[in-house]
């Protein structure tokens, strides 16, 4: 075998080993992102119109998220907000509407106190995908029924529903992720 010919082969086998560990790469980012984000990664690739730019989104996400602030709560304020999640949830059979305000309210709160800016709701869908994507169709679903039932144009299921995932935002939102 002449020496052109080993050199063809050798850098052909070096091509095809790179090209196989940037796939291999590129696979297990996808991987690492999807176990990340949940559904959360589908959503996006959908509203990017894209993995590739999906994946740049949630990169993103993650570099802002990692500027934040976000700290767990000490055990005396996690158990204060459970009782006031009692509250709230007292408040339904009387308030339904009211109550679902108040379900929000307290999430935000609770969002802010650890340490996630709370200005904007397209905002804050961004912040929390990172660390709870998987209950972020439960926040998603929650507001749309505030949303619309500040019209009156929700029935007490749907007020119930929102209630339930409320609870499952905020179950989530009391337990540190980073420590699970």
């Amino acid at each position: 075998m002449s020496t052109s010919t080993l050199i063809a082969i050798i850098a052909i086998a070096a091509v095809v080993v790179i090209v196989l560990a940037v796939g291999l790469s590129m696979a297990a980012r996808r991987r690492r992102l999807q176990d990340k984000f949940g559904p959360e990664y589908d959503r996006t690739v959908d509203a990017e119109g894209g993995r590739m730019a999906a994946e740049r989104e949630l990169r993103a996400r993650e570099e802002h998220h990692d500027e934040l602030q976000i700290q767990e709560l000490p055990p005396e304020r996690r158990d204060r907000y459970v009782v006031e999640w009692r509250t709230v949830q007292e408040h339904f059979v009387d308030r339904p509407e009211g109550s679902v305000q108040e379900a929000d309210e307290l999430v935000s709160r609770l969002m802010s106190e650890r340490g996630y800016p709370t200005g904007d709701y397209h905002g804050q869908l961004r912040d929390l995908s990172v660390e709870h994507g998987r209950t972020l169709e439960h926040y998603r679903a929650a507001h749309d029924v505030k949303v619309r039932s500040a019209g009156h144009r929700t029935t007490t299921e749907e007020l119930r529903g929102a209630m339930v995932h409320y609870r499952a935002l905020f179950d989530d939102l009391l337990t540190d992720q980073r420590s699970r």
